[in-house]
């Protein structure tokens, strides 16, 4: 038996999120943003990045019957926003899907996937 690890979803999430065409990035939960702003000054030079991870989260289902996966998208200028959350939202059902479904997985199959978009990103301006 395999066991499936939620940083294995996040991480499958995070590909399929990313791989839809209009996706500029995810946008982490307010609570992360929180955390990180409390944590000490970083003394290093390299500027702070957020992981992709941040903006997804992966639960399982209260009575064990599954996953719920929310993901927290940032769009590009000029897509349309519902077309692009459903495109998220197919991709990632799917590639949960898949990956609970490999062989050895006695995992259970039911994914409910929420997308919020959280912002459109504007591009840069020609003057």
């Amino acid at each position: 038996m395999t066991v499936i690890r939620t940083s294995t979803l996040l991480g499958v999430a995070v590909e399929a999120a990313l791989a839809v065409p209009g996706v500029a990035g995810l946008q982490p939960r307010l609570s992360h943003r929180l955390a990180a702003a409390a944590a000490p000054t970083r003394t290093d030079t390299a500027p702070h990045r957020t992981s992709p991870e941040a903006g997804i989260r992966a639960d399982r289902a209260p009575d064990g019957s599954g996953w719920h996966i929310e993901v927290r998208c940032v769009l590009a200028e000029g897509q349309r926003a519902l077309d692009t959350a459903r495109s998220v939202h197919d991709r990632v059902e799917a590639a949960v899907l898949s990956h609970l479904a490999a062989p050895g997985a006695l995992e259970a199959t039911a994914v409910t996937v929420t997308v919020t978009v959280t912002r459109i990103e504007a591009g840069p301006r020609n003057t």
